[in-house]
């Protein structure tokens, strides 16, 4: 079965990882528009460097391109969580479910800034693990600060993310204000940089426009299929088993462990809430919460002992995917 598998750390779930990937991804063809032009960057970037037509590529390329780059985020969090021994053992199962859960919606199966944003978020979270046990983090602090300025520069909301560098130095850190002033620098540092290019070229305005979403009024609909949400509910059962493990296995997890599960519901919760940063809120926004919710499920399959059980929710959220994308 796919979850004993996964649990097992051999090479052999590379490939059929990339198997899965693919099936998961057959029901976007059918949906395919004619001409397909993904905008890969805010504004701010997109006029920067001239990209105002953005990315030329054929509707077909672009989803396999986009399954390359997800199958290379599952792997990259997958190696974070088995380098932290986050889940007791390695395993592949982190790489299964991220790959799952990035293709959960059509729009999650095309190029988009969101996406590109999973690397930075990816990034953060492999840096964020490492300050518990670290002297010195004012150089590392300032780092985020500046990865999550370039996040903002891809996709606008991603800026919200700051506030998870300062929230894991509550949960991880005793307070040191120079820790606090070497991340909000960081995150200045990429707008001063930014804003010096733009008085260089004479377009102040367009740099001032960056910081539109702000004013935006608060998005109140939508734009989602009904059946989309019914998607979602073999995931939301799958986490309510998730917090019945948790609930059994939290005291017994080291410090380390039980404070990272705090600092991935801020993640997530930071994820979601950034939606009001969009105008029209979309469902390719939430492939941020990919990120935090893969853990979560990676931990249920880990240790959850029923068989038939966790086998046969993994196998309802695949045919649930599966089923609505040939609808």
């Amino acid at each position: 079965m796919i979850i004993n598998q996964f649990r097992k750390f051999t090479p052999i779930n590379i490939g059929l990882l990339a198997l899965i990937g693919l099936a998961l991804c057959l029901g976007v063809f059918l949906h395919l528009p004619n001409e397909l032009t993904p905008i890969l960057f805010e504004p701010a970037l997109n006029n920067l460097l001239g990209l105002q037509s953005g990315l030329s590529l054929a509707p077909q390329s672009n989803v396999i391109t986009t399954l390359g780059l997800t199958i290379l985020q599952a792997f990259l969090l997958n190696k974070v969580m088995n380098d932290f021994n986050f889940l007791g053992k390695p395993s592949f199962l982190t790489a299964l479910m991220y790959m799952t859960l990035a293709s959960l919606f059509i729009p999650f199966l095309v190029l988009s800034p969101t996406l590109i944003c999973n690397f930075i978020s990816i990034l953060m979270l492999r840096k964020l693990l490492t300050i518990y046990h670290q002297q010195d983090i004012k150089s590392l602090m300032f780092d985020l600060g500046m990865i999550v300025g370039i996040g903002s520069l891809i996709y606008f909301p991603f800026i919200v993310m700051f506030f998870l560098l300062w929230i894991s130095l509550i949960i991880f850190r005793p307070f040191s204000w120079r820790e606090w002033i070497a991340t909000l620098l960081g995150l200045c540092t990429i707008y001063f940089m930014l804003a010096v290019i733009y008085y260089w070229l004479d377009r102040m305005e367009e740099f001032f426009n960056i910081f539109k979403p702000f004013t935006y009024n608060f998005p109140t609909a939508l734009s989602m299929d009904f059946h989309d949400y019914l998607v979602l509910i073999p995931i939301f059962i799958a986490l309510v088993l998730f917090l019945l493990i948790l609930k059994d296995q939290f005291f017994k997890s080291i410090v380390h462990v039980r404070k990272s599960f705090q600092l991935l519901f801020f993640m997530l919760l930071l994820a979601i809430g950034s939606f009001y940063l969009n105008p029209i809120i979309t469902e390719s926004h939430f492939l941020l919460c990919a990120p935090p919710i893969t853990v979560y499920l990676a931990y249920y399959f880990t240790y959850a002992k029923n068989k038939w059980i966790y086998e046969s929710m993994y196998a309802l959220i695949i045919l649930t995917i599966i089923y609505f994308q040939f609808m």
